[in-house]
């Protein structure tokens, strides 16, 4: 079994107005990972993924590209320690 891992996610382009919200929620529940996501103030999307290491390196990858329509120009992830845990993975207002 895989290990968990829990990151906190900053992800900035043009990210905002384009469904990388819905998008992010759609592929996190694809990958069996909980957490959440929400717009943030300064035009970037905020995210929070935990579940097996293994998915939560292939969500950062999705991460990358984006759904069509956004740009992605970095993806800032921050280790997560501690053990919090989330039912299910939500959109959360900004």
């Amino acid at each position: 079994m895989s290990e968990t891992r829990t990151v906190d996610v900053v992800i900035s382009g043009r990210v905002q107005g384009v469904g990388f919200r819905a998008w992010t929620q759609h592929q996190a529940q694809l990958h069996g990972l909980t957490g959440h996501v929400r717009n943030r103030d300064d035009g970037s999307v905020a995210a929070t993924f935990s579940g097996p290491a293994e998915a939560v390196g292939a969500m950062l990858r999705a991460c990358e590209a984006g759904p069509r329509g956004a740009r992605v120009d970095d993806v800032a992830v921050t280790e997560r320690t501690g053990t919090e845990t989330f039912a299910g993975f939500e959109v959360r207002a900004g």
